[in-house]
């Protein structure tokens, strides 16, 4: 028997991780490398790069210091030649293996190369699930078929039940409800005492890192410095313990709160290390149950967190593999117009989105609500680019991959797939950011004007999207109230508002 190579990709960062179940220390080598590929199919926040590289190579000797034969290619390394299949290729050769174990990857598209290793390496090339997922791809399949439409809330439902999560003895739901919603919709008000994001101190491999970053994507987007993410598991424990303690408690009811200046407030900042694998959703859901059982968060708050993970995390994992690779090309509104310099740069008069677009350039992350409904609206109101909106999500922050990135931008931000995800399009005027944020307050527009130069774009964009694709929404049953409000408008009201939505985005 010659020896196996186990392949472990940079999201696959899980010391109990499918590919490395039954290794044996004698013969199996462990393979990884840093390549250029990945770093430039988009051009990669610079954060992002760092924190995966330094959390790779810190993987890495923990696993050494495990026994086990690690062969780790760098990205600077001199004979790198830049590809998984490539690299992967050279590996085989130097240590003569005659088969490869590599566990399912995130995204499609390497998917589609490591199909092709077989034949490449005239090896056999073994595919094992991801089991760090609570729901098989097989199982959403199972769960989707012959249903009209697929809503996050049944699938969740079915996953507290088949997981025994938040259920009481009676197989009933804690509190009586599925979804505390209604309690987690509150205003973050003046005075609060926000808790600290956890942060960690760069040690001499994340700054070799750093400067690695600093000399090969100096023109990507984003802010370097300075950097304090978690890159070990035990650090991704601290602040996984740290939220749990700390923030846990009033996440669910300001988890929709926006306020200028203090991008984290009572969020978790967990989501880039669960997407990499140095945390599994299964252990943070326990901690998370244990936290509303042993009487240190409420009810409200702790459902609000495991649906994400439990269920809207799971639902849009199994979403895109149900739908790939058609999924990447839908347009429902034939939105095309190209994405404006300020989605770069943040200088824009529109203080939201100023602030949104600068913390992600600082911090490679935004909570879902800038997401969704501040840049991901504008996205949506603007008619922009299904692709490059996809591509500009897919680069800025540090948690995304294209198995979480693309339905939920192409499904939930820009309804781009006509109702596959969400029920309706996910439209605000600004009278919704003003309502869970203080944003409006220093805006150069009024968020109480409606049309004119002063007034907020929001606004009459809000209008002038129902009005050119009603033929498309019409018939959606949760917009018929909104639609009959439009058609008592004043002609000259909506004349005015058709203009003035033409003019700015003229303009863009």
């Amino acid at each position: 028997m010659g020896k196996t190579l186990r392949f472990i990709l940079g999201d696959q960062l899980s010391h109990n991780i499918s590919s490395l179940k039954d290794i044996d220390p004698d013969k199996d080598i462990i393979f990884m490398c840093e390549v250029w590929d990945e770093t430039r199919y988009v051009k990669h926040h610079k954060k992002k790069i760092a924190f995966l590289f330094s959390a790779m190579r810190h993987f890495s000797n923990e696993l050494k210091d495990k026994g086990y034969e690690v062969d780790y290619i760098h990205l600077d390394d001199k004979a790198n030649t830049g590809s998984f299949t490539n690299e992967l290729k050279r590996a085989v050769n130097r240590h003569d293996a005659d088969e490869v174990i590599v566990t399912f990857p995130g995204e499609y598209r390497v998917l589609e190369e490591i199909k092709s290793w077989s034949d490449e390496l005239g090896i056999y090339v073994g595919i094992r699930d991801d089991d760090r997922f609570l729901a098989t791809r097989e199982e959403f399949a199972d769960w989707a078929k012959g249903r009209k439409g697929l809503t996050m809330e049944y699938f969740y439902r079915e996953m507290r039940r088949k997981h025994n999560i938040l259920m009481d003895a009676n197989g009933d739901p804690e509190g009586g409800e599925w979804n505390y919603d209604k309690q987690n919709r509150e205003t973050l008000p003046d005075g609060v005492d926000l808790p600290s994001k956890t942060m960690f101190q760069a040690d001499d491999v994340t700054e070799d890192v750093l400067k690695l970053v600093e000399e090969k994507f100096d023109n990507h987007f984003g802010d370097l410095r300075p950097f304090n993410f978690a890159v070990t598991r035990a650090e991704a424990l601290r602040a996984l313990n740290r939220f749990i303690e700390e923030r846990l408690p009033n996440f669910g009811k300001y988890q929709d709160a926006m306020k200028e200046g203090k991008p984290f407030l009572f969020h978790s900042h967990i989501s880039a290390y669960l997407n990499s694998g140095l945390l599994t959703p299964a252990e943070i859901l326990e901690k998370a149950e244990a936290a509303y059982k042993d009487g240190h968060a409420p009810l409200n708050a702790v459902e609000g967190f495991i649906r994400q993970i439990l269920g809207w995390r799971e639902f849009i994992r199994g979403m895109y593999w149900h739908f790939m690779p058609d999924y990447e090309h839908k347009n429902f509104f034939h939105a095309q117009r190209k994405l404006p310099d300020f989605f770069w740069t943040a200088n824009t008069k529109m203080n939201c989105m100023k602030q949104c677009i600068k913390e992600t350039k600082e911090n490679a992350y935004a909570h879902h609500i800038q997401r969704l409904m501040v840049i991901g609206n504008f996205c949506l109101l603007a008619g922009l680019s299904v692709e490059e909106v996809n591509e500009w999500y897919l680069i800025v922050y540090a948690d995304a991959y294209q198995w979480v990135e693309l339905p939920n931008v192409t499904g939930m931000i820009l309804y781009a797939d006509g109702g596959l995800l969400a029920s309706k399009p996910y439209a605000a005027s600004g009278s919704y950011i003003n309502k869970m944020s203080d944003y409006c307050k220093n805006c150069d527009y009024k968020v109480s004007e409606k049309t004119g130069e002063a007034a907020c774009p929001f606004n009459y964009l809000y209008w002038d999207f129902l009005d050119r694709n009603e033929e498309k929404l019409k018939g959606n049953h949760r917009l018929s109230m909104i639609y009959k409000s439009w058609e008592k408008r004043d002609s000259e009201i909506k004349k005015t508002i058709r203009e003035n939505a033409a003019e700015f985005l003229k303009d863009l």
